[in-house]
């Protein structure tokens, strides 16, 4: 199945841009709504900037002018209207997604509605929708446009029919699906927040150098990064939410660490602040 003629996306964030930037590649026309002018604004410079990214480096089939031409970004949610999927990309709060997943719904009543989240429950988020059928998650990984994998989380009250679609539109965009029951974590943040909190451990007990960790995993077990340097790159402070979250849930093996900790209190995220485990 061929992607859906326009797509939207709620946020224009890191990864609510990175998604417009994938579908926009294949031929989509890609609505962003942000909620204010500046935000708007930001969210086209991202976009735009990936863009033109892409075309230095000879990945575009086209110039980034053109694939820029299929882009609207708005902020009006009435121009959600008219298309097949809308995206919800804004941070991992769940009273704010529930509130946008509500206004998104009413603006696009007939279109798939899915959340882009890490760990918050599609079960939950769904309980405030009209149409809970017509609805599931959608966890994109960072940076979207090089990522190969979309993680599928599929509620209790989604329609088989829509899980099947978001499969195959999955594949359209030339990723990779795999698809989970929805539960605290999912697959991917689970198991990679388990390593990574982990690996916090052992740096906080010095057992090795956030390096030498790191190492450990990239050429030990072929990890592209190690899970100190994914976690600068995810953000500390999204790692110290989804943990809370999961320890809340799963219990104390998830609990977050006094280093991790600190090192939000202390302003240091990560890539996106210039220092985390590592500077940047």
């Amino acid at each position: 199945m061929s992607l859906p003629q326009k797509v939207a996306v709620f946020g224009g964030g890191r990864m609510g841009a990175g998604i417009a930037h994938a579908f926009l590649l294949c031929g989509t026309e890609v609505t962003v709504v942000e909620v204010s002018a500046p935000a708007a604004a930001a969210a086209e410079a991202r976009v735009a900037g990936s863009l033109k990214q892409a075309e230095s480096r000879g990945r575009l089939s086209e110039p980034a002018r053109r694939v820029h031409d299929r882009l609207v970004v708005t902020t009006d949610p009435a121009d959600l209207a008219g298309a097949a999927l809308v995206i919800e990309a804004v941070p991992e709060d769940a009273g704010l997604k529930g509130t946008v997943l509500a206004l998104v719904e009413a603006a696009a009543p007939e279109a798939v509605l899915a959340t882009n989240t890490s760990s918050l429950s599609v079960d939950a988020l769904a309980a405030g929708l009209a149409r809970p059928e017509r609805f599931l998650g959608l966890h994109f990984f960072n940076p979207v446009p090089a990522s190969g994998l979309v993680e599928i989380v599929n509620g209790a009250r989604t329609a088989p029919q829509v899980l099947d679609q978001a499969q195959k539109w999955v594949t359209s965009l030339g990723k990779n699906a795999i698809t989970v029951t929805d539960s605290p974590g999912f697959a991917s943040s689970r198991l990679g927040l388990a390593l990574a909190l982990e690996a916090m451990r052992m740096l906080e007990s010095e057992v090795a150098s956030a390096e030498d960790i790191d190492t450990a995993m990239t050429l030990g077990y072929k990890h592209p990064l190690g899970p100190l340097r994914t976690t600068d790159v995810v953000g500390l402070d999204v790692r110290l939410a989804i943990a809370e979250h999961l320890a809340a849930e799963l219990g104390p093996r998830f609990e977050p660490p006094a280093i991790l900790r600190e090192k939000v209190a202390a302003g240091q995220l990560g890539r996106k602040s210039g220092q985390g485990f590592y500077r940047w």
